[in-house]
């Protein structure tokens, strides 16, 4: 299968962009749309693990009662349970973003065909159509059935 690479280097106004059906698949604009988006849900991620950590630093102080430390450490394990979580999600991130560099974003890993704006707009880190994951989620069911 062959992709198209174009360079992003050139400056779009996304703040009233929305992607249309109308235009061309992954033009320019709807990458540069992509990628912002992308790029601003990391951030918050980020954002999100600083503050964690600034509140598990402060928090680190020892609960002489059995039942606060209990607590304490119930929500520590949660934290960096969810922490974890987002570390993976980054990845996934990462790995969409330079998929737009390569030309394949957007298109679904199984098939080669587009995953649909409204999809990628709900979840940008998609890989499969919405038809190619639901003969996944078919299949694992299946298999987690047996």
């Amino acid at each position: 299968m062959f992709f198209r690479r174009i360079a992003l280097s050139e400056k779009i106004d996304l703040s009233n962009y929305v992607p249309s059906e109308e235009e061309e698949f992954m033009n320019v604009n709807q990458r540069a749309y992509f990628r912002a988006k992308l790029v601003a849900w990391k951030n918050d991620i980020l954002r999100e693990a600083r503050e964690t950590l600034d509140h598990l630093a402060e928090e680190s102080a020892n609960h002489p009662d059995l039942a606060d430390r209990a607590s304490s450490e119930t929500d520590r394990a949660i934290e960096l349970r969810a922490r974890d979580r987002q570390r993976k999600l980054i990845s996934k991130i990462d790995a969409a973003l330079q998929r737009i560099e390569d030309g394949t974003y957007g298109y679904c890993e199984e098939t080669g065909e587009p995953i649909g704006l409204k999809r990628l707009d709900a979840r940008p880190i998609a890989t499969l159509s919405i038809e190619a994951q639901e003969r996944h989620e078919r299949r694992e069911k299946v298999y987690r059935d047996e």
